[in-house]
């Protein structure tokens, strides 16, 4: 009651050009800029009686503000809803004729409640902030929300339980499908460099104790990789026990069943229940959510009547602004400078107003063809990589060509099967010693993006002399011979392989490079990560519930890394790397069968790839004519 008699107050107040504070709500403050005027701590309530902290700006002329009904944006954060990155936004909107609210999650800096990552309650929370706002007097009704990763998500939570109000929502870099398919277990494996990462960034940044703050200066995240996986009570997360009990959590709950169809970390189960709106779904070659924006694009298109949008650049997870992805370099065009302030209310202009720009895509889906460029070194070091823009109306694109690679003995990656005079190949796995993440679809505080895949002082893992990951003996190298023309790809990769392990479960992973010539900027060549997999075998083939291996038999197992665009240069070469680790990013396999995450030992494994007629292991990529 005490919230619904202050936006009377606010509302009347709005008209009269009188102040915004209300006496019955005397936690919140208000103050004036030139393009809004903000109302701050307006205590949203949640059926279970918590209070969510939410600011309202509202478009003010000459520090007035307007009088008429307007639509609202509405974002929700875990990450402090004043933070400095959110205010070019946020002018700029309320400049564009939109009432913008910033909302803290549940249990964080303002908000009352206790917050733990991904919760089931996001959903609730955000279904009823919507329906509370719509009913605002001075709205039109309409709600659209916003934002990039966990404020994706929370959008996402939203909208699996179709509010009222709710009219369109643009989700940047986040929404996650199915957790246990990706961005927290991924083939079995868990996303370990994300998810510890990121609760080793939030803690301290939430809870603004010194000895918390201390405690995290001393305890460095690369020294408590060695000690993984943790054990409850004994390791720095212990300090903050909301924390420690979601890592344990994700990391011991292994198999696809009721704690990974829960509302806060699963679309799957919700589809059908969606509201249907207009949605842009954008997402990054490099970025951890990508399956997620493609599926969750394709799977609410599919049964939805309003329309979708599907944009994807050569962007790590957030990187929308940047022509750059790690160490390479895709040329002026495949930035977005504005992504967060004017093309966002580009958007919004058409899908609440109906005004629309030439700068939006003209078919439902955008992506950016990574490749062609010339291969130089740019002023800032980076591979010159180049690409361009494409649009579609279907994914994956109509004239696509599932062309076949085949696995050969002597290293070659071959369009047509061989003698195999040597039908495998067996290296040996040891968990002590794992391949170290170089880049890809990861986030939080490992690098993500594309790099030369060879060792170096500034990644986890990497130890002198720095050689290139190709020299490994744990890891299997599988090349064309150098194109004799440009071989472009874009879509979904599939990688089969028959596989077999000395131990009762092991992993396999796979890294698809565009390998370049030795030139004078990079006279060693340039192996560039394109998109990665990996399949803990006990789960292999997608299943949900973990068995364990037989040691010495042959399974059959597919591997589905992330989509991705690329233009293979004439010269280049088209490459395929298998081992059994990439850490921190996804935990390693101890191979010795116990349950995942709880595990004391570790066990050198011998693991063989086979490839030959009867059993041929293969990459399929998708090949698109290219002019």
């Amino acid at each position: 009651m005490k919230n619904t008699l202050a936006w009377g107050l606010l509302f009347m107040s709005c008209s009269a050009q009188q102040g915004l504070v209300s006496t019955e709500q005397a936690n919140t403050e208000q103050s004036s800029h030139k393009h809004f005027i903000v109302q701050r701590n307006i205590m949203i309530p949640m059926s279970d009686g918590i209070q969510l902290a939410t600011d309202i700006y509202i478009p003010a002329e000459n520090g007035k503000a307007v009088n008429q009904k307007l639509p609202l944006l509405l974002q929700r954060t875990p990450y402090g809803k004043t933070a400095e990155r959110f205010k070019p936004s946020i002018d700029l909107l309320t400049k564009r004729g939109y009432i913008v609210a910033m909302q803290d999650l549940r249990g964080r800096y303002d908000s009352e409640g206790d917050f733990t990552k991904y919760s089931s309650l996001e959903a609730p929370d955000g279904a009823a902030t919507v329906e509370y706002l719509s009913k605002l007097p001075i709205t039109t009704g309409n709600i659209g929300m916003y934002g990039t990763s966990y404020a994706a998500h929370t959008q996402a939570d939203a909208s699996k339980l179709n509010p009222s109000g709710l009219a369109a929502m643009i989700l940047n870099m986040g929404g996650m499908t199915n957790a246990w398919d990706h961005a927290v277990r991924q083939g079995g494996a868990f996303e370990l460099g994300r998810e510890l990462s990121w609760a080793f960034r939030q803690i301290p940044a939430e809870i603004k104790d010194p000895v918390i703050q201390q405690h995290f200066e001393i305890e460095t995240l690369n020294d408590w990789y060695q000690a993984w996986p943790f054990r409850k009570g004994l390791n720095p997360l212990s300090i903050a026990p909301n924390y420690e009990d979601y890592i344990l959590d994700e990391l011991t709950n292994t198999d696809y069943d009721d704690f990974w169809k829960r509302i806060g970390i699963n679309w799957v189960e919700y589809f059908d229940q969606t509201a249907d709106v207009p949605m842009v779904h954008v997402g990054g070659w490099y970025d951890i959510f990508l399956r997620g924006t493609i599926q969750n694009f394709q799977e609410l298109k599919n049964r939805h009547l309003t329309p979708k949008w599907l944009i994807i650049g050569p962007w790590t997870h957030g990187g929308n602004h940047k022509t750059f992805a790690g160490d390479v370099d895709f040329g002026a065009s495949a930035a977005i400078p504005d992504f967060r302030t004017s093309y966002l209310a580009d958007w919004f202009d058409y899908l609440l107003k109906d005004e629309r720009v030439d700068r939006l895509p003209k078919q439902p889906i955008q992506l950016f063809v990574m490749g062609t460029g010339n291969g130089s070194k740019t002023k800032n070091g980076k591979l010159n990589h180049g690409g361009y823009w494409i649009e579609s109306h279907v994914w994956p694109l109509e004239n696509t060509d599932a062309t076949t690679l085949y696995l050969n003995h002597n290293g070659l990656l071959l369009e047509e099967q061989s003698d195999q005079s040597q039908p495998s190949t067996t290296y040996t796995f040891d968990p002590k010693h794992p391949v170290p993440t170089l880049g890809g679809n990861v986030s939080a505080r490992v690098k993500d993006g594309a790099y030369n895949q060879r060792e170096r002082a500034d990644f986890f893992g990497s130890q002198p002399p720095y050689l290139p990951l190709r020299s490994r003996a744990d890891v299997l190298v599988f090349q064309t011979e150098p194109l004799e023309e440009d071989i472009q790809i874009i879509g979904p990769i599939s990688v089969k392989l028959f596989c077999s392990s000395t131990g009762t479960d092991t992993d396999f992973t796979v890294k698809l490079v565009d390998v370049y010539p030795p030139s004078q900027d990079f006279p060693g060549g340039f192996d560039m990560n394109l998109t990665d997999g990996i399949v803990r075998l006990s789960y292999q083939n997608g299943r949900t519930t973990r068995e364990l291996i037989e040691p010495h038999k042959i399974y059959e197992v597919e591997i589905n890394p992330f989509p991705t665009a690329n233009v293979f240069k004439k010269g280049h070469r088209i490459r395929v790397d298998i081992s059994s680790s990439n850490f921190p990013r996804w935990d390693v396999n101890p191979n010795t069968g116990e349950p995942l995450g709880k595990h004391r030992r570790s066990i050198t494994v011998d693991n063989t790839i086979y490839h030959s007629e009867e059993y041929p292991s293969q990459i399929v990529l998708p090949v698109v004519p290219y002019k």
